[in-house]
C-alpha cells in the first residue's frame, strides 16, 4: 500500500484525538499494534494506581465512555471502522484488568496477558460484539469486555492463592 492510500497517514499525533486514538503513538507499531497499545497502558495504570479504588474507576469510566468518541473520531478521520492502529480500546481493556490487582510485576504480567489472550481469541460474546456492534462503541466493547473476562480470572486468581 503506498503511503497515499495508507489510512495511517491521515491521522496526527498533534491532534489530541488521533493521538489518544493511537494509544500515545502506539498503535502505529507495525507489527502487532494491539499488543503495543496494551503495553502503552502500563505506565498509565502506574500513574493511576496510587489513586483511591473510586477515582482509579472512575477515570477507567472516563477512559471507555470518552474511548466512544476517542475512537468513532480516529476511524471517521481514517475513513475506515476500527483500524488496527486505533489501540485506545486496548487501553481501557487494560486499565480494566488491572483494576484492584497488586502492583507487582508477575501481577502485571499476568494481567496483559490474560487481557491479550481475551482480546486475540474473543470468546463469545466477545466475537458477537466484535462482528455486530459498530461505530466508536463497536470498537470499544470487544476490548472493554476482554478486560471485563480478564478482571475477573485476575481476581479469582487473587482469591483462589489468598
Amino acid at each position: 500500500m503506498s503511503d497515499s492510500n495508507n489510512p495511517v497517514k491521515r491521522l496526527s499525533l498533534t491532534n489530541p484525538w488521533h493521538f489518544l486514538a493511537l494509544g500515545f503513538g502506539s498503535g502505529l507499531a507495525p507489527k502487532a499494534p494491539g499488543t503495543f497499545g496494551s503495553l502503552a497502558a502500563i505506565p498509565l495504570f502506574l500513574l493511576l494506581s496510587p489513586l483511591p479504588w473510586l477515582a482509579y474507576l472512575a477515570l477507567t469510566l472516563l477512559a471507555i465512555v470518552g474511548g466512544v468518541y476517542i475512537c468513532a473520531r480516529a476511524s471517521r478521520d481514517m475513513g475506515v471502522h476500527d483500524h488496527s492502529a486505533i489501540v485506545w480500546d486496548e487501553v481501557a481493556g487494560m486499565l480494566i484488568t488491572l483494576f484492584m490487582v497488586p502492583l507487582t510485576w508477575q501481577w502485571l504480567l499476568a494481567g496483559f496477558a490474560l487481557f491479550r489472550f481475551f482480546d486475540i481469541l474473543k470468546p463469545w460474546p466477545i466475537s458477537w460484539c466484535d462482528k455486530h456492534l459498530h461505530g466508536g462503541f463497536g470498537i470499544m466493547i470487544d476490548d472493554v469486555l476482554a478486560g471485563v473476562f480478564a478482571f475477573a480470572c485476575l481476581q479469582g486468581l487473587l482469591a483462589w492463592l489468598g
